[in-house]
């Protein structure tokens, strides 16, 4: 059982990458080693997929140890929005 929460890494990528939006979703039935997330981040500006990932796991690296299974949707605010108008 990992020691981290989704409230913990949510605090802690909102923290760290300064992220205007942070949904993380536990899918490891609680036992904390199974996460995705959606970040929306300034951060990510003029930066390449890969880059973003990079940038994400860097911040998480201590925790990406001990979780097992992580997968992140990365998002500038604008592409966000562009998100959010397509699934309307």
């Amino acid at each position: 059982m990992s020691k981290y929460t989704a409230k913990y890494l949510e605090d802690k990528l909102k923290e760290q990458l300064q992220a205007q939006h942070v949904q993380v979703t536990d899918e490891s039935d609680g036992c904390g080693g199974k996460f995705s997330v959606v970040i929306v981040s300034e951060a990510f500006k003029n930066k390449t997929l890969l880059q973003k990932h990079r940038l994400v796991n860097s911040t998480l690296a201590e925790e990406l140890k001990e979780i097992h299974a992580f997968s992140q949707k990365s998002y500038t605010p604008e592409e966000w929005e562009k998100v959010q108008q397509q699934q309307q």
